[in-house]
């Protein structure tokens, strides 16, 4: 008897332990940014109980992932969906230094456990099929091509055993052109214990994500390893900038329209200011706006699968002297997080809540963080045979920046290494010719079985600004390789920076996608072709078919005809004549050749 208790007692102890890691956690983190803009970063954190998919213990984790990840051998699994360009100049360093955002498109990067690397191919290829048709996405034109095996870029974040580390292998794919929709975040929702109907995933609304000027949806699975034990952690967030005017337009009225002039307070010091033409006057103020305004709707309490003393929150990063206002019938907290510069708001469980800014003028703007790096790309030349690209890297801070380029490109744009060039431009400093290239890392592609590998190691003097450039040629496309927009051009994945520093630790960057134009053909002249050709053959076909078919009949045999029916029938009846006159001319003829 009393090893049984033992054992029961042992068990209870052993779930209580696991239920007490496998919980559920969500935060939104709102920050007003210049030129009425408002950064909305969700962030959603689920646990399994254990890293292996054996104990089917899917109490917060997803089913439907956790079952792809088991058949796929995939130990850590990051996917993005982005759209548009986060602007640094304006708004300063990105959410989350840049770790949860990915490039333009769809990007998608897993360590998945092999013995061969042929093993490892296959299970992403069945990783990306099934992660296809569970968001909604073309992930299963992630071939070959698109596949690239990163060597420093990336590096794994969740604790893998050193044993295990070495059957990892990580594969990288992007689809730059994948248009970014509701289809990909019904799905998204889905995987969340409330599934959007509570807690602070009620805000996210298709016209307002995708209405913004900025945004992106991350994944991130990986094996995080405790005191309590080691389970396998979900995190999910999302990301997005609001033009915070655009948002608080009333759904009856979708088409932007100019302000009356006499509602606008323009700026009489200007020359040109008169009764009828107004340069509208730059408040120092802070705008007004509230969460139904701006997402559409209030907040609707947190949800109740929320496991653990924190429950949801939402955070709003403002200064001190801001005035917010909570509106919610049921009872709220509020705190302040670490920085004390964030009040923190506990959501109540069944009751709306919603938090109002007024318009209120501020003493001093509040500052943005400078961001440690700033990165452009762009392709340079001219011509429908060779081109060229030019990255532009600044570091503004003054320290030594060490980082990690790296590029996938697809294999019918194909760079020459030799023509790779790294220019280092300091204040002051004359000579432009510093080292700047410490380490290379180039796969050469292979036309229509992989595209070019190119991962850099470099090193930025502080204030200093480096140019990479180098040539490549482009590939003649088969006919049937093109798109249906053909002229539109070819997308070209987003560069990735990984940055290394001692203050910030880890900072990542995209780049924008490029466009490159490739020789294209006429396709107008084989529709051409086939519509002449289709109408003399309708033509022929249509004369003769009628010949062989219609019935004649003499014309006095036809009663109650008019004269003008009797003279049509005339008429048809000498063509037909003729023709058989010809047809038996040509017989002649070639008979007489013969």
């Amino acid at each position: 008897m009393f090893p049984i208790l033992f054992l029961a007692v042992c068990l209870i102890l052993r779930i209580q332990a696991v239920y007490a890691i496998a919980d559920y956690h969500e935060r939104l983190l709102l920050r007003p940014l210049p030129h009425n803009s408002l950064l909305a970063s969700f962030n959603f954190r689920s646990n399994a109980s254990s890293v292996s998919f054996d104990e089917q213990n899917f109490r917060y984790f997803p089913r439907s992932l956790g079952q792809i990840l088991q058949h796929a051998h995939a130990r850590e699994l990051h996917l993005r969906f982005s759209l548009g360009r986060w602007d640094s100049e304006n708004w300063g360093a990105r959410p989350w230094n840049g770790a949860r955002e990915g490039g333009t498109g769809v990007e998608i990067w897993a360590w998945v456990e092999a013995e061969t690397a042929a093993e490892a191919n296959a299970r992403w290829l069945t990783l990306t099929n099934a992660l296809s048709g569970l968001f909604c996405a073309s992930l299963n034109f992630i071939d070959s091509t698109k596949t690239i095996r990163p060597e420093k870029t990336f590096l794994p974040e969740g604790t893998h055993i050193n044993q295990s580390m070495r059957n990892l292998h990580l594969l990288h794919g992007t689809l730059p052109h994948e248009v970014v929709c509701t289809e990909n975040l019904t799905p998204f929702l889905k995987l969340l214990p409330c599934k959007g109907k509570a807690g602070i995933s009620s805000l996210l609304d298709g016209h307002k994500l995708f209405d913004a000027s900025w945004q992106t949806m991350a994944i991130d699975v990986r094996p995080v390893c405790l005191s309590e034990g080691c389970l396998l952690e979900m995190e999910q967030t999302v990301d997005m900038v609001l033009d915070i005017d655009r948002s608080k337009r009333p759904h009856d009225n979708p088409i932007p329209r100019p302000v009356p002039i006499e509602q606008i307070t323009c700026d009489t010091s200007k020359s040109y200011s008169s009764h009828d033409s107004c340069y509208p006057l730059r408040k120092n103020v802070e705008p007004s706006w509230s969460l139904a305004e701006v997402f559409g709707r209030p907040l609707k309490g947190a949800c109740p699968l929320e496991s653990g003393e924190a429950s949801s929150t939402v955070c709003l990063d403002v200064p001190s002297e801001r005035s917010v206002h909570v509106q919610t019938d049921g009872s709220h907290h509020e705190s302040k997080l670490n920085d004390n510069t964030s009040r923190c708001y506990k959501l109540p469980v069944g009751s709306n809540l919603d938090l109002v800014l007024p318009e209120q003028e501020l003493a001093a703007q509040p500052s943005l963080a400078e961001p440690p790096l700033y990165a452009s790309r762009s392709i340079v030349g001219h011509g429908q045979e060779r081109g060229g690209v030019q990255a532009t890297i600044i570091n503004p801070t003054n320290d030594t920046a060490n980082l990690v380029y790296l590029e996938s490109l697809p294999w019918f744009m194909k760079p020459y290494l030799h023509t790779l060039r790294a220019t280092v431009l300091t204040p002051g400093v004359l000579d432009m010719t510093q080292h700047a290239i410490k380490e290379t890392h180039y796969r050469p592609a292979l036309n229509r079985h992989r595209g070019t590998h190119l991962e850099l190691l470099l090193s930025i003097p502080p204030a200093s600004t480096l140019t990479l450039s180098y040539d490549f040629d482009k590939a003649i496309l088969r006919y049937t390789e093109y798109p249906p927009d053909a002229n539109r051009g070819f997308d070209v994945a987003p560069a990735v920076i990984r940055l290394e520093s001692q203050s910030s630790g880890q900072t990542f960057l995209r780049t924008t996608s490029l466009l490159l134009p490739l020789p294209t053909p006429d396709f107008s002249m084989p529709y051409n072709v086939i519509i002449l050709t289709s109408t003399v053959m309708a033509l022929g076909f249509g004369s003769i078919f009628n010949i062989l078919v219609r019935r004649f009949v003499g014309a006095d045999e036809v009663d109650g005809r008019s004269k003008l029916a009797m003279k049509v029938l005339a008429i048809k009846h000498k063509a037909r004549l003729l023709f058989g006159l010809l047809m038996l001319k040509i017989r002649g003829k070639g008979r007489k050749a013969e």
